[in-house]
């Protein structure tokens, strides 16, 4: 994994603008999996090469801003684009600190943090009659849909325009 040491004479700062040292996570179910308040978690560019997919739960280590990049190289024409994925997110940055005159990390977490549902519905019963049962979801399920969900949105509004 790529772990990224302090520079010397500088913090480090993604795209070399936002500092990820302000950055809270509100919700402290969600504080082990949403992986940006940590030193290791730094990075100047949402792409590490990382093995993050190769043991189970590896994944809740790989910077947030990295997953939300990787999840826009999805369906078959944007597969192994993760350059132009990275230009996208850090356009989509500049414009989110222009309207909003806020770190732009921030708003990404507590967007995260919003949309991610907390209460889900189960089936159960066997053989014919299935009834829904509501249930708790995990705290990585909850990342991982919001994560998905923001990617649908910008894919549907972007099919709509």
């Amino acid at each position: 994994m790529a772990v990224v040491e302090p520079v010397p004479g500088g913090d480090v700062k993604l795209f070399n603008r936002w500092t990820f040292e302000d950055v809270q996570v509100t919700d402290i179910s969600l504080n082990d999996y949403l992986a940006v308040t940590s030193m290791k978690h730094y990075t100047f560019l949402p792409h590490s090469a990382g093995r993050y997919s190769a043991k189970r739960f590896r994944k809740a280590q790989c910077p947030i801003i990295e997953r939300l990049t990787n999840s826009l190289m999805m369906h078959g024409r944007n597969n192994g684009k993760k350059i132009m994925a990275v230009r996208i997110i850090k356009h989509t940055m500049e414009i989110i600190h222009l309207l909003t005159d806020a770190n732009p990390i921030q708003i990404i977490v507590d967007a995260i943090i919003n949309s991610g549902p907390r209460e889900d519905a189960t089936r159960i019963g066997s053989a014919g009659v299935v009834r829904r049962q509501a249930v708790d979801i995990s705290p990585l399920r909850r990342v991982n849909q919001a994560i998905k969900k923001k990617d649908e949105i910008e894919r549907v509004a972007k099919a709509n325009r």
